[in-house]
């Protein structure tokens, strides 16, 4: 299997910067999550088993920009305008900067998307 420092080399230096940091974020807050590297999709998986349901959030980087998308995003509370898309379930904040990785809202919606698993888990 491909490394993550190899499917990054694919990237700018600055997007593959705002990636770690947002990958540690993203770890720190979903304890024990798996992060699955999906090539074809070119996107980070964080998840808790093995289907899209177990989904809580990915990581999808280009050459222009990071998104981090919610797999259950259309539930989110969106009172912050950090979410954007119109998905049927999905929604994605647009990572512009690594001190945006410093915002409570953001830190708050990562919480709020393992909230929601859970609650569809029982």
């Amino acid at each position: 299997m491909m490394s993550l420092s190899i499917f990054l080399g694919a990237y700018p230096p600055e997007i593959r910067e705002r990636f770690l940091a947002t990958q540690s974020l993203v770890a720190s807050l979903l304890p024990d999550a798996e992060q699955v590297l999906d090539l074809p999709a070119k996107m980070l998986a964080f998840t808790y088993g093995t289907g899209y349901k177990d989904m809580i959030c990915v990581l999808i980087p280009s050459r222009n920009g990071l998104k981090l998308s919610f797999s259950q995003g259309a539930i989110l509370s969106n009172n912050t305008q950090l979410l954007e898309g119109n998905g049927k379930k999905s929604r994605y904040v647009e990572i512009k900067n690594i001190t945006m990785l410093q915002n409570p809202e953001l830190q708050k919606l990562i919480r709020k998307a393992l909230i929601i698993y859970n609650e569809q888990k029982r």
